[in-house]
């Protein structure tokens, strides 16, 4: 497995903050020219990663952080750059992503299961294994709108471990579930890596990339700024 980031740009394209006339505002609101401006969110990023290593993303909030996450798992196009990825990428981005609040529990792990790339025969045969490891035994048959956000949350995190992810990114989600079943979820993502499987996590916990990463990726207004070990983060905690 491996994946390779090669000066990637993106742009997004943002409503205008600039003071306009009245009558300019009403021409706008009826002709769809209302005054917009390009704000660039990633700036010409680069960067590998091969087998088995957890990589941490730092940075401010707005930094382009999560934006670079949904860029490589295919969610935004960049408007330059490429990115090559060698396996299957599982993006848990948004913990929800997928979900269908009508459907059952049952319903929404075939529907996610696919949506991540598994065959309906490898659903079957990891049914009771993922509801098992959500803890969710009760709720099979239960719709999903009647679900609080941490079950959907194990729920999503379970199904997409069971995919066997080759590249997995990750955007807070140790946020999940009480401390036991934080501290489950860093035990699988583990195993995991032991694996091969590269693991990209967005956290604004510092002691947790510094304990569980080897190597960390700090952006700042949209530029990969540095790359190196966890002692960045000491010097990132001082410019915070």
């Amino acid at each position: 497995m491996s994946i390779t980031v090669k000066h990637v740009s993106k742009k997004f394209v943002i409503s205008s903050n600039r003071k306009i006339s009245a009558l300019s505002q009403i021409i706008g609101f009826f002709t769809d020219r209302a005054p917009k401006r390009q704000f660039e969110v990633l700036k010409d990023i680069s960067f590998s990663s091969n087998n088995g290593e957890i990589l941490g993303i730092i940075g401010k909030n707005g930094s382009g952080k999560s934006t670079l996450l949904r860029v490589i798992a295919g969610i935004y196009t960049s408007d330059s750059g490429i990115v090559e990825a060698n396996g299957k990428i599982i993006p848990l981005i948004s913990l929800n992503l997928g979900f269908i609040d009508r459907l059952s529990m049952r319903d929404n792990i075939y529907l996610c299961g696919c949506l991540f790339g598994m065959m309906r025969q490898e659903i079957r045969d990891n049914f009771s294994s993922i509801v098992k490891y959500a803890e969710l035994d009760d709720f099979v048959d239960t719709k999903l709108y009647q679900f609080s956000s941490g079950m959907k949350q194990r729920l999503a995190f379970s199904i997409a471990v069971h995919c066997r992810p080759d590249i997995l990114l990750i955007d807070e989600v140790f946020e999940i579930g009480d401390e036991r079943f934080r501290e489950k979820s860093k035990k699988e993502l583990k195993k995991l890596v032991s694996k091969g499987t590269i693991i990209l996590l967005v956290s604004h916990d510092l002691d947790l990339l510094k304990k569980h990463c080897g190597r960390i990726l700090w952006i700042d207004q949209g530029s990969l700024v540095a790359d190196g070990k966890t002692g960045l983060i000491n010097t990132y905690k001082k410019q915070a």
